[in-house]
């Protein structure tokens, strides 16, 4: 699979809580990750046992030069991957409350960086996917050339429309999975969403707008699915969170892993759940991404009552 997006060097400061506005706040000691969503659902997909590669750019900067060394690590084709000289990579600066809430302020850097020249340049890796991943952390125009590629040459294409802005209605029907969380859902559908029934009024909304596949993933509630005449609830595993910064991103690549290997959509929806679930028990984002024996162990072990309703 081929991941459009965005590589982030992540800044994270635990804290007992969340500030409040114009609060100070003592925290623990600075950690740095890799981070980025692109970056992290193309790292939860290899590590998941997908072949992956990235498109992006950094910056030629240390930061750079460690998020490309820390995705080849991951065994990543990072030949589309573009140094951009006078550029700084893109940078997160993340607080984490000891319940595993967070905040996250981005700045894009050399993801903003990412043009559709550079998509163009990709276009027989894009024909040779077997999936298309992206999100919205790059430019958009950016998105909708390498989605309109994909649609063009028959590559299946998952968006992870984070962070969340009005798309053209066109983009909607050219997605054969829209994954989003309920804010996501919200923004998008204008729906109020906070639940399994609210999510559903959303994920038709979405359905009629052409999407072939909707999930909305509700955190602890657990995942709202709908494609076709084939729609229902999915309960989240019961974990003890300690860091939710990656949870959505492990989610999107466990699913995609899974999707790629032939697994139904249900099974696949189930394998991001257990991954999702045990990376909120790990601090960092790439860092608490789990293998694929793990997430194997874990679906073996039970997958907590998932039954659909």
């Amino acid at each position: 699979m081929l991941v459009v997006g965005s590589a982030n060097m992540d800044l994270t400061v635990q804290a007992k809580r969340l500030p409040a506005r114009g609060e100070t706040l003592l925290g623990g000691d600075l950690a740095t990750f890799g981070g980025g969503k692109g970056a992290n659902q193309a790292v939860a997909a290899a590590r998941l046992g997908a072949s992956v590669a990235m498109l992006g750019c950094v910056g030629a900067d240390d930061f750079g030069a460690q998020l490309r060394d820390g995705l080849q690590a991951e065994r990543i084709d990072t030949a589309h991957l573009h140094t951009i000289a006078g550029a700084t990579s893109g940078t997160a600066v993340i607080t984490v409350a000891e319940d595993g809430a967070n905040t996250i302020v981005v700045s894009p850097g050399a993801n903003a960086r990412l043009a559709p020249d550079h998509v163009e340049a990709a276009r027989e890796a894009i024909g040779a996917a077997g999936l298309l991943i992206c999100q919205l952390e790059v430019p958009l125009d950016t998105v909708l050339h390498a989605v309109a590629l994909a649609a063009r040459a028959g590559t299946p294409v998952l968006l992870n429309p984070a962070p969340a802005q009005p798309l053209p209605d066109a983009l909607y029907r050219q997605i054969d999975f829209l994954i989003l969380n309920e804010t996501e859902a919200q923004l998008l559908s204008g729906l109020p969403v906070d639940g399994p029934a609210s999510a559903r009024e959303a994920a038709a909304w979405l359905l009629a707008k052409g999407v072939q596949t909707v999930i909305v993933t509700l955190g602890a509630q657990g995942v709202w699915y709908a494609h076709g005449g084939e729609a229902g609830h999915l309960p989240a595993p019961r974990v003890e969170a300690v860091d939710t910064t990656a949870a959505g991103d492990t989610f999107v690549g466990g699913f995609a892993a899974e999707h790629v290997r032939g697994a139904s959509l249900r099974e696949a929806i189930e394998f991001g759940q257990q991954a999702a679930a045990l990376s909120v028990q790990r601090q960092g984002a790439q860092a608490s991404i789990p293998t694929q024996a793990e997430a194997r162990a874990r679906t073996a072990s039970g997958p907590a009552a998932l039954a659909a309703r």
